[in-house]
């Protein structure tokens, strides 16, 4: 038995370097985001901390940072720090329980005890674990992660409802992209054309590369084979390893809706092309979503039912990922301009909703505040040709009337103003502009 917990405290030195330091080595975290400030202002609540996000999107580093601020604010020693990570075969196999007894074992600590706990819903049962200590009302803090959602819900859910604060991590946005550039961005917002330049030609560079930030600190020559490594382990790992799907038919539907993302994509149209059962797809676009892989966005109904009978639009989590693994189109580059805005409108922590009337007049996105729809945005690459113009404004403008709405907005790819119609303001911004301005 020492022996066995000997190898596992020596594992656990290779994943906690400040037992031995103090310290966490600059290399291992990164760029300070948004969301680094926000796990550490909820750092020192009672409630379970869950993080969640795509793989690889940032998660294991953003543990890193609130590490180091609690050893740079002396709010912990580095003993009472202890990271676990369950994608270590011998920490996995091994189970957190035993882990947690030659942790003590070794350091044996009476006061608080700050758990990180990364990849957590590889081990079977650490929902009770938590729970069984938060409610003993131990000095233990947990923070913990997954690349799944599916770790929040059903019986998870219903062991640590009312004990969580969930946080939500995305791939870089293009703001975070450019200080991972080391772009500077003007403090009072006035762009000189030589600056607005410059910021469009590395808006190009964040839409073809997207934001998973190893990929963009990483040789040019190798991005699109660790991507399609990235791609690989999501199937595998996320989901064929927790739910047992058939790893071809979940591959040739997801390479399906990468490539044909933010279009109306119905499941008994999938059904012919693909060849697979209605219960697989459904199925299997659960996992995708649950996976961080694909965002869904139904038809805007106050009916849920409605909303489930109507096709939904699927957008990739990252487009760099996306062109990687999916077949590519000349038309690709509109719609990857509304698939960017989507994810950006779920990282502000909005629901996505599209809306079509019944003369077939569409409008991109519907912004829903409580029960009421507050906001319309339409996307489009280019407004220089006057049919798409027209089509474009008439999608929006059906919107407006029929919600009531005094404005809504176009994001185009280099337009700027606003004029009425109808009564109503449409107000015309680039998309690259709103991306850094960080609202609606």
């Amino acid at each position: 038995m020492a022996k066995v917990l000997s190898e596992i405290v020596q594992a656990l030195a290779d994943w906690n370097p400040w037992w031995e330091t103090g310290t966490v080595p600059p290399a291992l975290q990164g760029i300070r985001r948004p969301c680094t400030d926000e796990l550490i202002g909820l750092a020192e609540e009672r409630q379970i901390k869950i993080v969640t996000g795509v793989r690889r999107g940032g998660k294991s580093t953003l543990f890193y940072q609130v590490i180091d601020w609690l050893l740079q604010t002396k709010r912990a020693q580095p003993q009472q720090i202890l990271l676990i990570n369950f994608e270590d075969a011998a920490l996995a196999q091994a189970g957190i329980e035993k882990i947690y007894s030659a942790y003590q074992t070794t350091f044996g600590v009476q006061g608080a005890v700050w758990f990180f706990l990364d990849e957590v819903h590889r081990q079977e049962h650490w929902e009770s674990w938590i729970r069984k200590w938060y409610d003993l009302k131990r000095k233990f803090h947990f923070f913990i992660t997954g690349s799944s959602a599916y770790l929040l819900k059903k019986e998870y859910a219903t062991l640590l409802t009312g004990r969580n604060l969930a946080i939500e991590v995305f791939p870089l946005s293009f703001r975070e992209f450019l200080v991972f550039k080391n772009v500077a961005l003007p403090a009072n917002g006035a762009l000189s054309t030589t600056a607005a330049d410059n910021l469009q030609f590395h808006f190009k560079q964040y839409l073809a590369t997207g934001g998973f930030p190893e990929v963009l600190a990483t040789n040019e020559a190798i991005k699109r084979k660790l991507l399609n490594q990235y791609f690989e382990d999501l199937l595998y790992k996320d989901i064929v390893a927790c739910f047992g799907a058939n790893y071809q038919k979940l591959k040739e539907l997801a390479i399906y809706l990468l490539t044909n993302n933010a279009n109306l994509l119905s499941q008994r149209s999938m059904r012919g092309q693909l060849e697979m059962g209605l219960g697989t797809i459904s199925e299997y676009l659960g996992f995708f979503e649950d996976a961080w892989l694909v965002l869904q966005a139904p038809k805007f109904d106050f009916s849920y039912q409605k909303q489930l009978a109507n096709p939904k639009k699927i957008y990739a989590i990252d487009l760099g990922l996306k062109d990687a693994v999916a077949f590519r189109f000349s038309e690709d580059y509109g719609r990857n301009l509304e698939n960017l805005v989507a994810i950006e409108l779920r990282r502000r922590g909005l629901e996505l909703f599209y809306w079509k009337n019944g003369n077939g007049l569409e409008t991109d996105f519907l912004i829903r505040t409580a029960t009421k729809v507050s906001m319309a945005i339409q996307v489009a690459a280019r407004l220089n040709n006057p049919k798409t113009k027209k089509r474009e404004v008439n999608g929006l403008l059906a919107a407006l009337n029929h919600f009531d709405l005094k404005e809504g907005i176009i994001l185009t790819g280099d337009e700027s103003g606003s004029e009425m119609m109808e009564g109503r303001t449409i107000r015309y911004q680039p998309i690259w502009k709103w991306l850094l301005e960080g609202s609606i």
